[in-house]
């Protein structure tokens, strides 16, 4: 039986691709992608919660966790969480349901929270978040992972990336994004091709990705190693 390892759980490509480049590739269904690694497996399978619970499932066929951990991008709530900083949530609740996951003490006189909902935020809606939740920022994973890392007794952790400001509107992506939530990129880009009114937008907020994918990947680093080596 394999040593438990860390497992990682992303909804995008481009949150982890820097990291696991050269790990092992195991792509155990249609836009489900697991990387193996001696220290960590990582996996992503899309956006939203049903798309996070079929990573887990797949990573955890590969091997054995030692906790799971919630990553990737999250929009910022307030001004006071910039595009680029890195959170680790010691709270995260699910809009939907209300359930509250405690990723530190409950005690803890602190809290930076983050709230998972079912679709991408808006400006308004985002404000709303962190007026009536204390939300620091908000993502559409994290809360899925959290629920199965309860029911398997596992350690939980989150890790995400601010990736749009807290005034910043995001383009609306509904249309397309696929029922298995990923990215339709080709269609995306012919809409950018006859509007041109969005592109200084989406120009803004893949400049956003790439600083969050590049903070993401060395906290996560971090963490990964942090891991191996309080098991050494």
């Amino acid at each position: 039986m394999s040593t438990p390892r860390p497992i990682v759980i992303a909804a995008l490509p481009r949150e982890m691709a820097a990291l696991v480049k050269g790990w092992r590739h195991h792509a155990p269904a249609p836009n489900i992608h697991v990387f193996e690694h001696e220290n960590a497996i990582v996996a992503h399978a899309g956006m939203g919660a049903n798309r996070a619970r079929l990573a887990v499932d797949a990573a955890l066929a590969i091997g054995e966790a030692s906790e799971l951990i919630s990553v990737g991008f999250a929009g910022s709530c307030h001004a006071a969480a910039k595009v680029g900083d890195i959170l680790r949530p010691t709270i995260v609740i699910d809009t939907k349901t209300g359930e509250r996951f405690f990723t530190a003490a409950p005690e803890s006189a602190e809290h930076t929270i983050l709230v998972t909902v079912p679709t991408p935020a808006n400006v308004e809606e985002k404000q709303y978040f962190g007026e009536s939740y204390y939300a620091h920022a908000v993502d559409m994973e994290a809360a899925a992972v959290a629920r199965i890392a309860r029911a398997r007794d596992l350690p939980f952790a989150a890790i995400k990336a601010i990736s749009d400001a807290h005034d910043f509107e995001l383009p609306d992506m509904t249309r397309f994004t696929t029922p298995t939530g990923q990215l339709r990129e080709a269609a995306f880009a012919l809409q950018l091709v006859t509007h041109p009114n969005v592109w200084k937008s989406v120009a803004t907020l893949a400049k956003w990705s790439r600083l969050a994918a590049n903070h993401l990947r060395q906290a996560v680093e971090a963490h990964i190693e942090a891991q191996r080596q309080q098991r050494s």
